[in-house]
């Protein structure tokens, strides 16, 4: 917040307080050479122990007046009537900072720096603000500094360093005016700053009180913490690096810090809770404590590493001695906890030790060593009177032969690397709770950034073994889904950008049985087949990637078991079968998806909720999506398909006589695949089955099918081609084996075709081409998935309008929706808030479309399609190429709105002008664009009838 714009140089920060700053300062850092320090605002009375600036009106720093008299304070006053609190924080040029370095080889300062003690100097240390700044303030006189007993060394040192520091003086006076740096002020008004002092007190303040961040919003008082019973942490208190479970109390004015907590504890007002794991919790059940320091320490006592606990009052000074009136332990007088422990004064201070290190910083309280019994947090809990009933004699017996601790001696032998070992731990065990809560819960968290943090730590074998744990208990599949999903996210940080591209194949045999197990429903099994496979993956990146790439294999199984929960909501009504030979005809508009497209992808669709806004059109006056079917006697199936050819061109037809002719039904790219998934779906034919292909036909129907499908519109169209021809293969089929679809099973049975043929896909296209006009669709955050269509009440006038501003453009380019599928499904299982935000402003932009187009606002639509295409482009970056680019923006003056049709990448581009009939106008500014290569204008209108499903003797 500070240093945006600021040039080259040094920031020299203390680490003894507590900055705040909640809004972004304007300081100027133009041309800027010198030194600039910040200050904060503070009252008269806080500033009597501190360093407070004196500024002029032009904002130099005059001098620097420390820890002086409330007059020579109020003449630093700013016009609130505050002063400029010294907050710690300085900047110097990389002049200055040069100059700072030189001070190296003059002596004595060369004493204290790295470059003097190497030289064989005797190591002293010097204040940077009451010796570097003060002496190159503008008003600085130099009486003030050399002969008054302004401080100039951090320590007390001996009678002859204290001597040094005298003649010194002078020589720091001499080289700091040499600089001739201005020292520039820099002063946060909304700034504060609270300085670390050893009371538990002011820590507690610190860490509890109510600040705003940069953004305006409260800290919260939970951070990486997982808690059972949120609703038992009070306002005001304090939780980090902790887990609370069950039923912990937690009032106002606390602060628990890299605990493990269990059962039933109240932790009153003052109290301070840190390093008390989950053996230890145990003695805390069903205690209620109140101003009580309580702390676990890590040491190591040679080759020996013990815990230790600690125990002080809220309101106990270390650093008295206990012969004051204000010296307390645990907030008790000294003789009042001699008087209830049994514990006298020599058994805590040695004889004859020297009255001013007689204080509790000193005293041996704490048992380290038991000669039976490891230590525990039952050795200090006692002095609160905690101990069990009858308990406490004992507990005073095994005090005295323990060997004890002082907190200062317990501070001089922490293991540090157990210490954070320990936190590391807790935290991790805290993100395995994390992690089941957020997707148990089904929360839209992102859990990416702790997967990184996991990897790099080295506790990512915890993290994927409660990700199978998840994936596992599971009654959900989209609930499993997400958790294979996320580990195949762990796997792809493992790899550290290494082993190549995420996206890829994923059908390698040492996975089958896996997904076998998937397939057939049996999940736990599955997964844990995957689980002893990945075993073998994790030797080398490329190997880590390739098992990335197979756990979204097995994501996108589950996907499709979650997506076909849709079949529950498709219902069919018998009806007289035509008769053999009579063709089946349904034809089909194409579709352009308004707004809120990828808000019907599962699973976004089921674990956000979707809305999308489209219209069926005609393209160039023709229904240019189809299929026909009929019964026929030979107990085989005739597929044909033209799908993206030219009328008139030869069909690729393919026939089946045989079970073994439709295995490969699911293998979308299979010749004749959808058309096999079709009769499947229908129930036409079952497989696997120990009854034949002609023994199937032949009992049920009599004979075979003969079926063929055709589309006017090229491959990778954007206009929902695939799922609308899968609409009117099922309406074809099934009529001609004498079943009816009704409109809202139909769009859920193309659905279920599509995953069976394992394509995926959501469902605004069947929507858009099989339900005439414009309409709504949506579909709610849960499984089983169903989807609501709601035809908008369009005047007949307005959709007149339409079809006069309406047009399409073919790019030429083919589109790259398969890429950005597994692209977009992947940043939505990250949950990367982008997105999160992105899915939430497509249900709002389709509700507004939605609005629009009943009340006939043309602009507003536009608006809407605009604003849709940069939330396309937001959820998949690459989805607009260049050529498309360059005629987007020729034709931006001429549209209200346009928008690649579908998941962008290529294919349509769809308009809406803001002049009527503008074909030829449009086809000559894009013939005037350069390097668009070919391209075509078509007209669109509104198709007011959707789907038609007719009798035909010809198939025409």
């Amino acid at each position: 917040q500070l240093a945006i714009g600021c040039p080259p140089g040094v920031w020299v920060c203390s680490t003894d307080m507590i900055l705040t700053i909640s809004s972004t300062p304007e300081i100027s850092w133009d041309a800027f050479r010198g030194v600039r320090v910040v200050s904060v605002p503070g009252d008269v009375a806080y500033a009597r122990d501190h360093g407070v600036y004196l500024f002029n009106q032009q904002g130099f720093v005059c001098n620097i007046i420390y820890q002086g008299s409330d007059e020579r304070i109020r003449q630093c006053a700013q016009e609130d009537g505050r002063v400029p609190l010294v907050s710690g924080i300085v900047f110097f040029s990389s002049e200055a900072a040069e100059h700072l370095l030189a001070t190296h080889v003059v002596p004595p300062l060369d004493a204290c720096t790295y470059m003097g003690l190497d030289s064989g100097a005797r190591p002293i240390q010097t204040l940077l603000y009451l010796n570097g700044l003060a002496c190159s303030c503008e008003n600085a006189p130099a009486t003030d500094f050399i002969f008054t007993s302004f401080p100039i060394f951090l320590r007390q040192y001996d009678p002859e360093t204290a001597n040094l520091a005298k003649k010194t003086k002078p020589i720091i006076w001499k080289v700091e005016r040499r600089c001739d740096a201005t020292i520039f002020s820099a002063y946060v008004p909304d700034g504060c700053y609270s300085y670390m002092t050893m009371s538990a007190r002011d820590h507690i303040q610190t860490l509890t009180v109510r600040t705003k961040d940069i953004s305006g919003f409260m800290f919260h008082k939970v951070v990486h913490s997982h808690i059972t019973h949120p609703q038992l942490l009070e306002e005001g208190c304090s939780v980090v690096n902790s887990l609370l479970e069950r039923e912990v109390l937690v009032r106002s004015q606390s602060v628990i810090q890299h605990c493990h907590l269990q059962g039933s504890c109240q932790i009153g007002p003052g109290c301070f809770l840190s390093g008390v794991d989950m053996t230890s919790a145990a003695a805390l059940q069903n205690c209620q404590l109140s101003d009580a320091i309580i702390q676990g320490h890590n040491i190591r006592l040679r080759d020996m590493r013990v815990k230790v606990f600690t125990a002080f009052g809220h309101h106990d000074d270390l650093q008295v001695s206990p012969a004051t009136e204000a010296s307390t332990f645990l907030n008790l007088k000294w003789t009042e906890f001699f008087k209830r422990t049994g514990i006298s004064y020599s058994d805590i201070w040695k004889q004859g030790a020297r009255s001013e290190v007689e204080n509790l910083l000193n005293a041996q309280l704490f048992p380290v060593f038991h000669a039976s019994e490891p230590v525990g947090i039952e050795d200090v809990l006692w002095f609160l009177g905690l101990e069990a009933k009858g308990k406490s004699q004992s507990c005073l017996q095994k005090w005295l032969s323990s060997w004890r601790m002082s907190l200062k001696e317990i501070l001089a032998c922490l293991d540090q690397e157990a210490e954070l070992e320990a936190r590391r731990q807790l935290f991790f065990t805290r993100a395995q709770h994390r992690v089941r809560d957020v997707l148990l819960t089904r929360k839209d968290n992102g859990l990416l950034p702790l997967f990184r943090a996991a990897v790099n730590e080295g506790y990512e074998l915890q993290i994927v073994t409660t990700l199978d744990q998840v994936a596992t208990e599971t009654m959900d599949p989209g609930v499993a889904a997400r958790a294979l999903a996320c580990i195949a996210d762990v796997l792809g940080c493992a790899a550290k950008g290494e082993g190549g591209l995420r996206s890829g194949p994923a059908a390698n045999q040492s996975w089958s049985q896996a997904f076998q197990l998937l397939e057939s429903g049996n999940v736990a099994q599955g997964v844990l087949k995957l689980s002893e496979e990945r075993a073998k993956w994790l030797g080398r990146p490329n190997l880590l990637v390739r098992a990335a790439r197979h756990y979204e294999g097995a994501e996108q199984i589950l996907i499709r078991q979650a997506v076909m929960s849709a079949c529950r909501f498709i219902t069919t009504e018998r009806t007289e079968s035509p008769p053999l030979n009579q063709w089946v005809v349904a034809e089909c508009p194409a579709r352009i998806d308004i707004s809120g497209g990828w808000s019907d992808t599962p699973p976004i669709t089921y674990e956000h909720g979707g809305a999308v806004v489209n219209i069926a059109i005609l393209v160039d006056k023709r229904k240019p999506i189809g299929a026909r079917a009929r019964r026929i006697a030979e107990p085989r199936l005739v597929l044909g398909s033209t799908s993206g050819v030219r009328e008139g061109e030869a069909e690729t037809v393919i026939v089946c006589e045989t079970l073994d002719d439709v295995r490969d039904y699911c293998q979308p790219h299979a010749p004749g695949a959808l058309l096999k998934a079709a009769f499947i779906c229908t129930k036409i034919i079952c497989y696997p089955s120990h009854k034949s292909l002609q023994a199937q036909l032949l009992e049920r129907f009599g004979g075979g099918f003969e079926l063929h499908t055709w589309s006017n519109l090229p491959h990778g169209s954007g206009l929902g081609t695939s799922s609308i021809l899968a609409g009117a293969i099922m309406a074809s089929l099934s009529r001609a084996a004498g079943l009816v679809y009704d409109p809202d099973s139909l769009i859920h049975a193309v659905l279920h075709l599509e995953q069976i043929l394992t394509t995926g896909g959501g469902w605004q296209d069947q929507v858009g081409g099989l339900v005439p006009g414009i309409k709504i669709g949506k579909s709610k955050a849960q499984l089983p998935l169903k989807v609501e269509v709601e035809q908008l009440p369009i005047p007949e006038s307005f959709i007149q309008t339409l079809n006069e501003h309406l047009l399409l453009v073919y790019t030429g380019k083919t589109r790259l929706a398969r890429n950005l599928l597994q692209d977009v499904l992947r940043n939505w299982y990250a949950r990367l808030p982008s997105i999160v935000q992105n899915a939430d402003a497509l249900v709002k932009n389709a509700e507004e479309c939605a609005r629009a187009f009943t009340e006939g606002d043309l602009p507003r639509i536009g608006q809407c399609l605009e604003r849709y295409w940069q939330q396309k482009k937001c959820m998949a970056p690459g989805c607009e190429p260049q050529a498309v680019r360059r005629m987007m923006r020729a034709l931006q003056p001429h549209v209200y709105g346009q928008s690649l049709a579908g998941a962008g990448g290529g294919g349509f581009l769809y308009l809406l002008t803001r002049k009527p009939r503008q074909k030829e106008a449009i086809q000559e500014i894009l013939a005037n664009t350069q390097s668009l290569g070919s391209i075509s204008v078509h007209a669109v209108e509104v198709d007011m009838t959707g789907i038609s499903v007719r009798l035909s003797s010809t198939g025409q």
